[in-house]
């Protein structure tokens, strides 16, 4: 027999207002992650920032606001913040007499590299933190090993981003000071945040970036800006509404980093919702992020997920390496999250047999995969490129064998079942414990399922024809 299919508990974000980070902290409030969760994580960075968490009003709908505060400065958006520096300077225009003070109270939202134009006012030419630094102060927290992670992961986004705009490296990117104070509170705070909800699968819909230009260290630019485009390289993107920035830099990394797919509102059981709110408030528009909460059936979740996406390919020839190392290096590419790894057999140069090793990686994950081949294998070069990789969508259903219960991994295609497998590992693992042979467990597996299948078919052919006949009845007695 077939067992219930388990429910996944998702989490499903609107950026029908873009998406930034103290948005994305005010939407797991709203749904419920603890103030104090959030409040504690800021002041555990000890970096001299703390949280404002408050209930405001946009476009009518409650909804939470959270500012992040550092040294006595408040994040706003660099938008907003421009705003108010054009209306000082019209103020101060005709006041000769008076001294100007250039260090400013309030800083911009997301300083976090020269392109974007989010250098600290405070200091405009002042060089603030690189990524190492960064790094270790996220290492040195209390946090758990999978937080630090999650929040070096999209810190890492962030950075690439920026290194790719700038034509250098990643470790030669200037995190600037106030921020990256307040992207480290966004970021570390959204990573605690998203673990604390316990959800297996994130997921995104198309995002309003908004409009019209943005005022950045190197002049004017149209939005989004350099660094948001390529973060947001391969999702859904349009714009809409207020011709502002929506989509900021931490924003789009967060969402890169945390969702593994684009799709319209899945169809799920909601648990909660929760909105995050902007700091801006538009007429006739409300400037939020709603986070949604909820369970799915896994199939039918992951058909409506976008199933394309890009990774990056890397390859190196091996000539002169063990058989035994080279097992090693593909297991530990493996653990270390590549996507795929294999092997092929290849004909070198003199004539001397070997390999080419592949390795299929998220794009995020390629420098430290690349480190990786060449800290295991002898090769001195590995080639890297771009590729788009389509999958179907599978989910898992558990069948009960004579010897105990075998996970079914299924794949669908245009909403109909395409493949079907037996988990390797499940039947291994029964074969060895019960003394059976290996292809009796898999054979066995398959069986349970199909005959499920068949039932399952039945059940709803029954019910098909005798709501048929429930409506041909009702339809005689109507014209009686």
């Amino acid at each position: 027999m077939v067992k219930a299919v388990e429910l996944m508990r998702i989490a499903y974000l609107e950026c029908f207002s873009g998406i930034s980070g103290d948005m994305f902290l005010g939407a797991l409030v709203d749904a419920g992650v603890s103030p104090n969760l959030l409040e504690d994580t800021a002041a555990a960075l000890d970096i001299g920032a703390r949280l404002e968490i408050k209930r405001v009003m946009r476009g009518g709908i409650s909804a939470t606001k959270v500012d992040v505060y550092s040294k006595h400065e408040k994040d706003l958006p660099r938008g907003v913040f421009e705003e108010q520096q054009r209306q000082g300077q019209q103020r101060h225009d005709h006041a000769h007499a008076h001294k100007h003070d250039h260090a400013k109270t309030v800083s911009g939202r997301d300083s976090t590299a020269p392109e974007t134009g989010q250098s600290a006012v405070s200091a405009p030419h002042e060089h603030g933190r690189r990524l190492a630094d960064i790094r270790e102060i996220i290492e040195r927290t209390a946090l758990c090993s999978g937080i630090k992670k999650t929040a070096i992961k999209i810190f890492e986004a962030l950075g690439e981003a920026e290194a790719e705009v700038h034509n250098t490296s990643i470790d030669q990117i200037h995190f600037h000071e106030v921020g990256a104070v307040d992207a480290m509170v966004d970021i570390v705070c959204a990573a605690v945040g998203a673990e604390s909800i316990k959800v297996e699968r994130w997921m995104c819909s198309p995002l309003n970036v908004g409009g019209g230009t943005v005022q950045c260290v190197h002049g004017t630019l149209p939005v989004p800006a350099p660094a948001t485009l390529k973060l947001l390289r391969d999702a859904p993107v349009y714009s809409s509404g207020p011709q502002v920035e929506l989509v900021t830099p931490t924003g789009a990394a967060i969402v890169k980093t945390l969702c593994s797919g684009f799709a319209p509102f899945p169809a799920m059981k909601v648990d909660r919702a929760g909105y995050g709110a902007g700091t801006r408030d538009f007429p006739q528009h409300p400037n939020l992020l709603r986070l949604t909460i909820g369970e799915a059936e896994p199939g039918s979740f992951l058909e409506a997920s976008s199933l394309t996406e890009r990774i990056t390919v890397l390859e190196a020839n091996l000539d002169d390496l063990s058989p035994q190392v080279l097992a090693y290096a593909m297991e530990r590419a493996l653990a270390e999250g590549a996507l795929d790894v294999f092997s092929v057999p290849a004909q070198m140069k003199k004539n001397r047999p070997g390999a080419l090793l592949t390795v299929l990686a998220r794009m995020e994950d390629a420098n430290r995969l690349t480190e990786l081949i060449f800290a295991e294998t002898s090769t001195l070069g590995v080639r890297r490129r771009e590729e788009q990789r389509q999958t179907l969508s599978r989910h898992w259903e558990t069948v009960d064998t004579t010897w105990g219960p075998v996970r079914i991994k299924i794949a669908n295609m245009n909403g109909a079942v395409s493949n079907y497998a037996p988990e390797y590992e499940d039947c291994r693992a029964l074969a060895e414990a019960k003394h059976v042979p290996l292809r009796t467990v898999m054979q066995a597996a398959i069986q349970q399922y199909l005959q499920a299948e068949q039932q399952t078919s039945a059940r709803l052919d029954t019910e098909a024809s005798i709501q048929q006949r429930r409506a041909k009845s009702e339809k005689r007695f109507s014209k009686s």
